[in-house]
């Protein structure tokens, strides 16, 4: 273990802000069927737990549930084994390299360059998803769509099924076509090398297998649950063995999310597929100007700007932190509100 690195101090306060952090997590992940890990790994740092830190423990948390969710929409046949294996191989060779990257980031530059790689990979991210699924989850308001749009992945992936590369191709049930193991390598590292770097790897695993690979959605969201497990597994192992995972953390947030994962996909029953899409929307821009308010600290940090007065640090934190603590808000607010309104209607037609 890192000399440098320590653990945060945890108190009665902050055991509550993360049993409330993972409960939200949990329930933003059974509301649109994400891990939730772009909440986790960012409330974390809020707290002052470094970022390596908080990704390693955020993947030790997250293999557990993506074990048993795996194993749940087996039994409904949404789960393709043999594609999740075989991307999760090529994925947790991306976990190691991006897991070596970070330890190397930690040793080189400390707390601060480790806070700065995750929090600037965070921005860039979120930015990019978040900005694209709030835009769309608008769009469809204004549209009145109550129903999912059909899946627009047909042109690339027919190509990618009918490239034929003998001694290479296998048959994935998911997508009823033959597909070269060469094409899921790529696809598969990508989605590990973000892994270990922010705790979400799905924002890259499930596009590829629904726009590269031709899988339906609903398969591609459950087979990534084992390209979870098997990435949580090995990154859980590999960050450990450098004495990076803080069970603590991990235990604390494991057991608020598995109150909140059950909240969260019971509210999918009663809302309009749009609310999904705007609940990951606002939650990612707001988590996104969390992170963006404490860049210039970890750039000062590393003189890579001038120094910064302790009350601009202070600020800086603070307004980082109260804007992390708005986005947990929010998310429980909109999910909790979609449901109640849900339920309502519900019983409405039912009278």
């Amino acid at each position: 273990m890192d000399a440098t690195l320590s653990f945060i101090q945890l108190d009665a306060l902050s055991i509550t802000y993360l049993l409330i952090v993972g409960f939200v997590g949990g329930m933003v992940s059974g509301f649109i069927g994400s891990g939730g890990a772009f909440v986790l790994t960012p409330a974390m740092m809020s707290l002052g737990v470094p970022g390596i830190v908080a990704v390693a423990s955020n993947m030790c948390h997250k293999f557990p549930k993506a074990l048993v969710g795996a194993i749940k929409r087996a039994r409904f046949g949404h789960v393709d084994v043999k594609l999740g294996l075989i991307m999760g191989a090529s994925a947790e060779a991306g976990v190691l390299v991006g897991a070596h990257i970070q330890e190397a980031t930690k040793r080189g530059f400390g707390d601060a360059g480790s806070n700065l790689y995750v929090s600037a990979v965070f921005v860039i991210v979120l930015a990019t998803v978040g900005g694209y699924v709030l835009r769309d989850a608008l769009r469809m308001r204004r549209s009145g769509s109550h129903h999912e749009e059909e899946e627009k992945a047909g042109r690339l992936a027919r190509f990618v099924q009918s490239v034929n590369i003998p001694g290479t191709m296998v048959y994935f049930e998911s997508i009823k076509a033959q597909v070269s193991f060469l094409v899921t390598i790529p696809l598969g590292f990508a989605t590990g090398m973000l892994a270990a770097t922010i705790a979400v790897g799905g924002f890259i695993g499930v596009p590829s297998m629904i726009y590269v690979l031709g899988a339906p959605s609903m398969m591609a969201s459950a087979t990534e649950l084992v390209i979870a497990f098997v990435m949580g597994l090995g990154g859980t192992i590999k960050f450990a063995w450098g004495g990076y995972v803080d069970i603590r953390l991990a235990i604390i947030i494991l057991g608020g999310s598995l109150f909140g994962i059950h909240l969260g996909a019971i509210g999918t029953t009663y809302i309009k597929p749009y609310m999904i899409k705007l609940v990951m929307g606002v939650i990612m821009i707001t988590v996104l100007v969390s992170r963006a308010f404490v860049i210039p600290v970890y750039l000062a940090e590393l003189d890579f700007i001038g120094p910064l007065s302790s009350m601009t640090v202070r600020l800086l934190k603070n307004v980082s932190f109260g804007i992390m603590v708005l986005a947990l808000v929010l998310g429980a607010a909109i999910v909790l509100r979609a449901l109640a309104v849900g339920m309502r209607e519900s019983r409405g037609e039912q009278a």
